[in-house]
């Protein structure tokens, strides 16, 4: 039962990284040909959190928990990105300069 387990989880974790990397591919296409730069933006986002997803899938593969850190940096980073690039399609610019 136990091998039944172990080779159920090592297929679903491989059929999962197989899916995020077409996921990924198909994203790649969007951030490069995207209609308008909020499609890019959004694009990109979702690259990150692929990104992440697939650091877990091979934190389970692994049978380790120190990619814990990793996605835990890329979610942190991929947020503050995420905010700089919305103000930067909004107003142009990423730091104020205004003293109002």
């Amino acid at each position: 039962m136990l091998n039944f387990t172990q080779s159920l989880i090592e297929w679903t974790t491989l059929i999962s990284i197989l899916g995020i990397s077409i996921s990924i591919i198909i994203l790649l296409y969007r951030a490069i040909k995207g209609p308008s730069n909020p499609d890019r933006a959004v694009s990109l986002d979702i690259i990150g959190i692929n990104v992440m997803a697939l650091a877990g899938l091979i934190a389970i593969m692994l049978v380790t928990t120190k990619f814990n850190d990793v996605i835990l940096l890329i979610g942190i980073l991929l947020f503050i990105g995420t905010v700089a690039l919305a103000k930067f399609l909004e107003k142009g610019v990423i730091i104020d300069r205004d003293m109002d």
